[in-house]
């Protein structure tokens, strides 16, 4: 059981700099330069689900000057992209070289297309070099490669067939999730070696740590965190609990749906989620003078309860990730203050309860302000467990336990949302 806990772990929880969508199309044009042989191609026709195109339009690609959308991102990758730093390919670019990219967005042809009838992550980027064609296909995971192509043969290997067959070579691939519970997160958390988790969680908090910071240091966006931490200081805002957490929380992503160039660590392939499930844990313990092994344990606790919901839910939808993630951190503050199993549960169920309205309508500056309002919410529910407060079965979506909650809340997201998430995306591309 622990050697799967930790292979879900180091799964998941993965270094990368920029929004994670934009950043995927950057590493699919950088594979695809390198099928070419390092030569830069003539032109490129991208093929997306209508998620991927959701995520990328409006956010701000790290390292560009304040660019933003599809073309600039694959052309960004294609010149400067480094393909074997992955969700990290951007890490090497300086600003003297965006010259090149804008001279090359000039100069190559680039198609944009939404694809109907794709995993809700996909991405498919063929471009031509001379005579020669290349295809590079992303499928359900940012960095799963499925299909890389010259001129018709793979350059993957025999089994690289079809999409389908690729499909499912993933699943079997990555370590089997949905043996987790609540109750057997708390359990482990408890349970397993300090040791076995101390490095991957020290990352979490260096990285994600930093971005915050630079958050409440520097404008970004509408600054949302700065203006909660403003209002703290000059008395608008309580110095409450709630206000420390979700302030710090939104400043880290502030930060990067505006193009700051720190890495962060994602969870479930998402870098706001992993800022919302680390951040508040981080501020929880600086408040409440908690010790890094309290820190360290509720991390675990926030990750896995974040991955055990989205899990049900899916990587992309018109759910937000920020409510998964919040609720983790509901769970994790009921950890840390030595609460009960029932009332962790109590909690994460309140948090999924009250906020899984929250609609993503893609990448942008009002993630932050999403995050802000599901960690407080979080707050909130951890203190109303704390004094065993909670709703009953039937109340809406809440179900005859935790995990049949988390169940609803998963049809709700795939099944319920999935028109709404037509109508998001039909409202974008005409906006």
């Amino acid at each position: 059981m622990k050697e799967k806990i930790l292979s879900i772990l180091k799964e998941e929880i993965v270094p990368a700099e920029g929004c994670t969508e934009p950043i995927a199309l950057a590493y699919a044009a950088s594979l695809l330069v390198k099928a070419f042989g390092g030569r830069l191609p003539d032109t490129m026709d991208v093929f997306l689900s209508g998620n991927m195109i959701k995520n990328v339009k409006s956010v701000h690609i790290p390292n560009s000057d304040g660019q933003v959308g599809i073309e600039f991102a694959l052309a960004m990758g294609a010149v400067l992209g480094d393909s074997e730093k992955k969700l990290m390919v951007f890490a090497d670019v300086k600003k003297e070289d965006l010259p090149k990219v804008q001279a090359y967005v000039a100069r190559c042809k680039t198609g944009i297309h939404l694809e109907k009838n794709v995993p809700k992550l996909y991405i498919r980027l063929e471009g031509t070099c001379g005579e020669d064609k290349a295809l590079v296909e992303l499928i359900d995971l940012h960095t799963n490669v499925t299909r890389i192509w010259l001129n018709g043969k793979s350059l993957m290997g025999e089994g690289d067939t079809s999409c389908q067959e690729n499909r499912i070579a993933v699943s079997e691939n990555y370590t089997d999730r949905s043996f987790l519970t609540i109750d057997l997160i708390c359990r482990m958390a408890s349970e397993i070696d300090l040791d076995d988790i101390s490095e991957l969680f020290g990352k979490v908090i260096e990285y994600n740590s930093a971005i915050a910071e630079e958050g409440l240091r520097n404008e970004w966006g509408i600054a949302i965190g700065k203006t909660i931490y403003e209002g703290i200081a000059d008395g608008s805002y309580g110095n409450d609990l709630r206000n420390n957490l979700s302030g710090f929380a939104a400043a880290g992503s502030d930060a990067r749906m505006n193009g700051c160039p720190l890495p962060v660590m994602t969870t479930s392939g998402s870098g706001n989620q992993g800022m919302t499930c680390s951040l508040p844990v981080i501020r929880f313990c600086q408040f409440k003078n908690l010790g890094r092994e309290a820190m360290i344990r509720g991390l675990f606790v926030s990750h896995l309860i974040t991955i055990h919901i989205t899990e049900s839910i899916g990587r992309l939808s018109a759910y937000c990730g920020a409510v998964a993630a919040s609720a983790g951190v509901s769970g994790a503050l009921c950890y840390m203050d030595g609460l009960s199993v029932e009332q962790v549960e109590m909690a994460v169920q309140t948090t999924l309860a009250t906020i899984s309205g929250v609609i993503c309508d893609g990448a942008k500056s009002s993630c932050a302000t999403k995050i802000a309002t599901g960690v407080s919410s979080a707050v909130d529910a951890y203190f109303a467990a704390k004094k065993g407060r909670g709703f009953n079965n039937g109340e809406g979506i809440v179900g005859c336990d935790i995990e049949s909650t988390i169940s609803h809340v998963g049809t709700l997201g795939c099944d319920g949302m999935s028109t709404t998430d037509d109508v998001i995306l039909d409202i974008m591309l005409k906006n």
